[in-house]
């Protein structure tokens, strides 16, 4: 049985794009309307303040924990942490649950399903992803995984090779681009897990989607990476984890170990670089597996200390993503999506941590 819709009249600072906003809108039926008000002699709840198109975390495993797959009621407790912070779009960057269901819950996030993670067998996080035993299988896997989901496909690009001692592609150049060719043939797009600097020339010679941490992009393709408009999600939250991973390499992978903290060293330098190249930024929090969901603040705050102006990280986080990811600008008869804050994040990024209210799909879910 469907809740009714109490209209909302929403005022303020109502931020609905990088050059657009209103003082006011009205959501009628779980729809904003930019013109007309509320029903003549309804009640209508007030919300009022600085007012964002719902935020969106674009790297995170709803489904996932430290062991892999989790229950149900695990993946929605995940879910509603998300939720509560203000994130109401994600993109969920490889999960071994299948979440399709999480589309019938209208107290969820919406969810833009990337299927399961496709790596090699022995070269990746046990448990999280579909392990291949052959490289020559990746194509058809991909193709598998742009049918089951919702138009993405992840691929793990590059993972500690043991045998060498430090991170290595995982697929042959050639390969790789009939994987991607195979998801593009199923009007699918592909993201790539990439720290390493080897991998990247094969992401782009394989017409990838999105990169994923980008931890090793060179200066030198910085400039191809923007030119192409291939957006990369730094998830800072992910690399500040580094150096404790290096400690656990210590000893056994030294070159893994020693890479892995340069990288961690020059994290916030790597993210500033790529946004002053134009390369297109992401918020994504990496949460699922070894992190937390509902930080989505930290890891915009993170954005900000490495030097992103707070505006356009608030843009990226709002606005800039739900149109990437195909959810268009808030016009009339737009599903009511919205956090509302006590002051401006532009200003104050700090902000983030304290929304008043969150409306999804036209009902108030928090505030």
């Amino acid at each position: 049985m469907s809740v009714p819709h109490v209209p909302l009249h929403v005022s303020g600072h109502v931020l609905l794009g990088d050059e657009r906003e209103v003082g006011e809108l009205w959501v009628r039926e779980g729809r904003v309307s930019l013109t007309r008000g509320a029903p003549q002699g309804s009640a209508t709840r007030e919300l009022s303040g600085w007012v964002l198109p719902g935020l969106v975390d674009v790297h995170c495993h709803v489904g996932l924990d430290a062991g892999g797959a989790v229950d149900q009621e695990t993946a929605v407790a995940q879910a509603l942490t998300d939720r509560d912070a203000g994130v109401l779009l994600v993109r969920d960057a490889g999960s071994p649950l299948d979440t399709r269901w999480v589309h019938d819950r209208a107290d969820l996030p919406r969810l833009v399903r990337a299927g399961r993670h496709l790596a090699r067998s022995r070269r990746y996080l046990r448990h999280f992803g579909l392990e291949l035993d052959d490289v020559a299988d990746l194509p058809g896997a991909a193709r598998t995984q742009a049918r089951d989901s919702d138009g993405w496909v992840k691929l793990v690009g590059d993972w500690i090779d043991r045998e060498a001692g430090d991170l290595g592609p995982l697929w042959p150049r050639d390969v790789l681009a009939d994987a991607v060719a195979a998801a593009h043939a199923e009007a699918a797009r592909v993201t790539v897990h990439a720290f390493s600097e080897e991998v990247v020339g094969d992401l782009l010679a394989a017409g990838v989607d999105g990169i994923e941490h980008g931890t090793g992009i060179p200066a030198e393709l910085m400039d191809e990476v923007a030119a192409r408009g291939i957006p990369v999600t730094p998830t800072l939250l992910q690399v500040a984890r580094f150096e404790e991973i290096a400690g656990q390499a210590d000893g056994r992978y030294p070159r893994y170990a020693e890479r892995m903290r340069r990288m961690h060293a020059r994290r916030h330098e790597q993210v500033r670089a790529l946004y002053d190249a134009g390369v297109p930024l992401l918020v994504g929090t990496d949460a699922g597996g070894t992190l937390g969901h509902g930080r989505v603040a930290d890891e915009c705050a993170e954005l900000v200390a490495a030097g992103i102006p707070a505006p356009d990280v608030v843009a990226m986080a709002s606005w800039r993503a739900r149109e990437f990811l195909g959810f268009g600008d808030v016009v009339d008869g737009s599903s009511a999506d919205l956090v509302v804050y006590p002051a401006d994040p532009r200003e104050d990024i700090e902000v983030l941590r304290h929304p008043t209210a969150v409306v999804l799909r036209g009902q108030v879910v928090l505030g």
